[in-house]
């Protein structure tokens, strides 16, 4: 019932237009840059060596991982004040009366990753339709075969960071300290990803362990094994961040 009166509030509020035009934007942006790159690689003669082994070309791989990019920073954009928005005019006691506090988060965190889901279908549909369009072979067949790889990698990487903007909601009941909150943990995770340039003996590499960034690549692997290495660890991070989202809503006197 909260995620569906939830989802119903949200689609409602003028701030879902803005946060569609933002995505747009950020769609559009995805698939110039696509449609660039495989101007380039079609100049040069060379698309057949800018094919995947799934059959999708790289360049659109390579823009579909630039999406990926954008989405932690979307997604803390469209979910910063999910809690905390409700922490701090004390609204949410009204729900906790009702409802138990888990029942609360998770029809929050459902109502948001069933509007961040439906807005990624629609980009990575566009990117495979255009992929249909300017690639000779590729086929009905690949088209929804890519559409639904695509689309359940962006899922499984999109419920981290979904989570990680749940957590930070909850440890504050000022939505703009929440987005800062955010922020700043999407830029450890960058730096700690960025670790992994540094020499092999030096210990701080490990430190790239610990972003859920550092995973990214691994999702599109050929290897069933490193997708599946990828995808154990982003649910790892899904369930870290929701629990503790949980355990820090629990413990607060609303």
């Amino acid at each position: 019932m909260i995620w569906s009166a939830e989802l119903r509030r949200t689609l409602r509020s003028s701030r879902v237009l803005a946060l569609l035009a933002l995505y747009l934007l950020i769609a559009l942006v995805v698939v110039l840059a696509a449609a660039f790159i495989w101007s380039l690689a079609t100049q040069m003669g060379e698309t057949q060596q800018f094919v995947s082994t799934g059959g999708m070309p790289l360049p659109i791989l390579g823009a579909f991982y630039l999406s990926l990019f954008f989405l932690p920073l979307y997604v803390a954009l469209m979910g910063f004040d999910q809690v905390s928005g409700e922490l701090g005019p004390r609204s949410i006691r009204y729900l906790t009366v009702r409802a138990r506090r888990s029942s609360v988060l998770l029809g929050k965190f459902l109502a948001q990753t069933t509007l961040l889901l439906a807005l990624v279908w629609l980009l990575d549909l566009g990117l495979c339709l255009y992929t249909w369009v300017t690639t000779p072979g590729f086929g009905a067949a690949a088209f929804v075969l890519n559409l639904l790889r695509l689309w359940m990698v962006s899922t499984v990487f999109s419920l981290a960071f979904l989570a990680l903007t749940s957590f930070c909601s909850s440890l504050t009941p000022n939505p703009a300290v929440s987005l800062i909150l955010n922020f700043t943990a999407l830029l450890l995770s960058f730096l700690f990803w960025t670790t992994a340039r540094m020499d092999e003996g030096n210990p701080l590499r490990l430190i790239r362990y610990l972003s859920p960034l550092r995973y990214s690549l691994r999702l599109l692997y050929p290897d069933a094994g490193d997708v599946a290495g990828a995808v154990a660890a982003y649910l790892v991070f899904t369930v870290l961040f929701l629990g503790g989202a949980l355990f820090i809503l629990r413990e607060r006197d609303l």
